[in-house]
């Protein structure tokens, strides 16, 4: 007699190991760890062999669990995109959603195509703006779901990734040696009076290279090695690298990036598409 496979154990399962541990699953799938740790348990014993153990303060896979990872990642697959295409018929209209310019990538596209995919019915507008603005729209109700970097998340957010402010320069480039040191920021840049704090803090001089609204023009100065700028680590642009400067440069702060889902509109289409952004955000 065929036997069947839970697949609510299988999700948990896959969730445990890409997140490499069962508090951090059972905090993606809104359950409690001794939930996931039944299923787990469920799912072993239903086929008689041993699929994680314990490695230092997280969870490895054994050699069966490793072989079941990718079969489990495609019934999953199958699962969600059939109950997708059953259930989602009667999620058509549009939705807004917000992105500072600076962490449009790397997660945003890929998150826009899948949600495409499986809501053909939806229209997606996305607006790139400074997290003040875009604070300010959600605030007015003119943006359905935004994402913020700030130091600090207001109630009724969520923090998706703390990253560091790291500061960046052209390839190969020496502006950062310079003194005083020439900096390029937009004029509502949340981290411009940060980083302009931290130099006076340090005894560095410094000046504004460019005065501008507009990234291609900071972007533009800083990658013909004018200027220096700073970004979330790991969002820089290909033509901009993180500057290794020796300990001449103080160290910036840490930020955070933040989730906001209005509970006006599109509710379970917002839900939808920020529940996408957070599985983005967990899997980096």
């Amino acid at each position: 007699m065929p036997r069947n496979l839970d697949i609510t154990s299988l999700r948990s399962f896959v969730t445990v190991a890409e997140s490499g541990g069962v508090t951090r699953a059972a905090g993606l799938l809104h359950l409690t760890q001794s939930a996931v740790s039944m299923q787990l348990k469920r799912l072993e014993e239903s086929l008689d062999t041993r699929l994680l153990e314990r490695a230092g303060r997280g969870v490895g896979l054994t050699a069966a669990g490793e072989q079941l990872l990718s079969h489990a990642r495609r019934l999953l697959e199958i699962n969600d995109d059939i109950y997708r295409r059953m259930t989602s018929e009667d999620l058509e209209g549009e939705l807004t959603l917000g992105v500072p310019h600076d962490i449009v990538y790397p997660a945003i596209p890929e998150v826009l195509r899948r949600f495409a995919a499986d809501y053909p019915r939806m229209k997606v507008q996305l607006l790139s703006s400074f997290t003040r603005a875009l604070k300010e729209q959600y605030r007015r109700g003119q943006a359905d779901v935004i994402l913020t970097t700030e130091s600090a998340c207001d109630p009724g957010g969520e923090t998706l990734a703390t990253r560091r402010l790291v500061w960046v320069g052209a390839p190969d480039g020496s502006a950062w040696r310079a003194r005083p040191l020439r900096l390029a920021f937009e004029r509502n840049c949340i981290f411009r009076s940060g980083v302009q704090r931290r130099l006076d803090e340090a005894g560095i001089g410094w000046e504004m290279a460019v005065d501008s609204d507009a990234s291609r023009s900071i972007d533009a100065t800083v990658s013909a090695d004018l200027a220096v700028s700073a970004r979330i680590e790991g969002t820089e642009a290909t033509y901009l690298e993180q500057i290794d400067h020796g300990r001449t440069l103080p160290e910036l702060r840490e930020i955070q990036v933040n989730m906001y889902v209005a509970d006006h509109g599109q509710g379970p289409a917002a839900e939808a598409l920020a529940e996408m952004i957070r599985n983005a955000y967990a899997a980096v």
